[in-house]
Formats: C-alpha cells, structure tokens, sequence
C-alpha cells in the first residue's frame, strides 16, 4: 500500500466530517473541549516539527492499530512535504460527538482548522481527538483538504 493510501485509510472514518467545512461548537461540557483541542494542538506541534514518531507515540491506541510507525511516517512524509512550512492555523470549529462511521462508540471531538501551507493556502486540517480508556484525549484521525 503507498503512502498516501494510509492517510486515506484513516480519512475514510473521518473524511465524511472534514467534508461538512466548519463545524459549529458542541461540547459535553467545557472540560472536554479545553482538553480534546489542547490534546490537538500539542499533537499537531509534533507534525509540524516533523516529528512523526514522536506524533505516533502521542496518538490514541485505535490511531495506533491501524498504522504502524513507519506506515504513518511514510504517509506524513509524503501528504506534509509538498505542502511546506505551515504559515497559520486557526480554529475554525469542533464538534463532540460519540460515533463515528467506521469507528467504535466513545468520545471524540473532530476539530476543524483553516490552515495555510507555503504551497497550500486554505487547507482544511481536521483532527479528531477521542477520550482512552484511562480518560486523557489523544488523537485518532488527522485528515487534510
């Protein structure tokens, strides 16, 4: 499988919510949106510095079964290269949700940003954090438009 088919397999359980544009806030409660978009934004440092192992070691255990460390190392390399040095990212929604298609019942929060890239301006980011077992938010689903 190419790389770039890795981060397809993971936006296929998320891409039909990176499809809506932005999404309007709808949290549990405001502890777990502080906590899913911290969760997010300390996961997405790491991928901006290109530290994907370091990002694959952060992400949620459902992230980790369905990619190795090299296969997602391969598919970041090569979806961010081309893109460039990240030049902004704003928040443009989120939403908290308890299901997903193609994922199992929890707590996940996808998060939208408009990002802009050096050689893609007005890329949608979307980021799904979901709530373990242990209760800390991490990452299960990084998906770009």
């Amino acid at each position: 499988m190419r790389p770039t088919k890795y981060l397809r397999a993971l936006g296929v359980v998320f891409g039909f919510y990176a499809a809506l544009g932005a999404l309007p806030p709808l949290f549990a409660d405001e502890a777990s949106e502080k906590a899913a978009v911290s969760a997010a934004a300390s996961w997405l440092t790491l991928v901006d510095a290109g530290r994907y192992a370091d990002s694959w070691k952060q992400a949620s255990s459902l992230f980790k079964k369905q990619l190795t460390p090299e296969q997602w190392d391969q598919a970041l390399h090569s979806a961010r290269t081309p893109l460039g040095a990240l030049h902004s990212r704003k928040l443009a929604g989120a939403r908290y949700l308890t299901s997903l298609p193609g994922a199992p019942e929890g707590e996940y929060v996808v998060i939208q940003y408009q990002t802009d890239f050096e050689n893609k301006k007005g890329a949608i980011e979307t980021v799904t954090p979901m709530k373990e077992k242990d209760g800390s938010w991490k990452v299960s689903g990084y998906f770009i438009k």
